[in-house]
């Protein structure tokens, strides 16, 4: 039995159909870490979805900003933009079901010593907390009142944490951290415009795996987010998102003794294909 972990997908179907082949993915003994954002900006949402949906309890899969956003705007609660390419998701016979089933994930995941995420953690969060505090946000987002927090999430852009937040504002604030985060202080200030690469962040910011003294050293972080960081295989941080989109590559880590597996993407990326 192999675990594989599998960078920002963004429903380039073709990409991961390569990668499933070149690891011989076998979901009766492996099992398969989706770092999030199954959807949008590739060519195959739906196809992307309807595969994962269909791996049951051999694939866990947490959600991204962009999986975020395809829920919001299926509830009418953001407005969507020019460049989404989710529209076979909102058309599919079988929107509802893979809708519900999205909106099932979680936002973190942990097994022992590994924690899956999309993004990152705020450098003052322990795992610990980190997976309580993803546990309210995706009690919010399971429950009937749902459109309430995604609303309320997608008219305030939340970039600070406090202990002592409450309510939507708390929960939208979580929501950023495990979805958008990038860079921040050292104070856990969040700023969300920045996307180049990690080396030239703002002055005052960091990549939040860099922050001195991180609770969350710990454990060992696998996520993605992050294309301008590329792939960074480091002692306590898998960082995934080798820029399929972009035209780079779709990346897999075996968790068990970090063996790479990369499939190219073409030179105008999964748009093109």
């Amino acid at each position: 039995m192999a675990t594989y972990a599998i960078g920002d997908i963004q429903g380039c179907f073709s990409a991961l159909q390569k990668v499933i082949d070149r690891i011989r993915f076998d979901p009766a003994k492996d099992r398969l870490w989706l770092v999030g954002d199954l959807v949008n900006r590739g060519p195959d949402s739906l196809k992307v979805l309807r595969y994962a949906k269909s791996l049951g309890p051999a694939a866990v899969s947490v959600l991204g900003n962009h999986d975020l956003h395809l829920l919001a705007v299926a509830a009418g609660c953001a407005p969507g933009r020019t460049k989404d390419t989710f529209q076979d998701v909102l058309d599919a016979p079988d929107r509802d079901e893979l809708l519900n089933w999205l909106r099932y994930r979680p936002l973190l995941f942990r097994d022992h010593d590994f924690l899956l995420v999309h993004a990152g953690l705020l450098p003052q969060w322990t795992s610990t907390m980190a997976v309580e505090l993803a546990r309210e946000v995706e009690h919010a987002l399971q429950s009937d009142a749902y459109q309430e927090f995604l609303r309320v999430h997608y008219k305030n852009g939340h970039t600070q944490w406090r202990d002592e937040l409450t309510g939507l504002p708390r929960l939208s604030v979580i929501a950023n951290a495990l979805t958008r985060l990038r860079i921040c202080t050292p104070c856990g200030d969040m700023e969300f415009s920045y996307t180049g690469p990690p080396e030239q962040a703002p002055s005052g910011f960091l990549p939040w795996f860099e922050i001195p003294h991180r609770k969350s050293a710990d454990v060992i972080i696998v996520c993605g987010h992050w294309a301008a960081a590329g792939l960074r295989v480091l002692d306590n941080v898998l960082a995934l998102d080798s820029g399929c989109i972009w035209g780079r590559h779709l990346t897999a880590v075996r968790l068990e003794d970090r063996q790479v597996v990369q499939v190219s993407c073409g030179d105008r990326g999964c748009r093109g294909a």
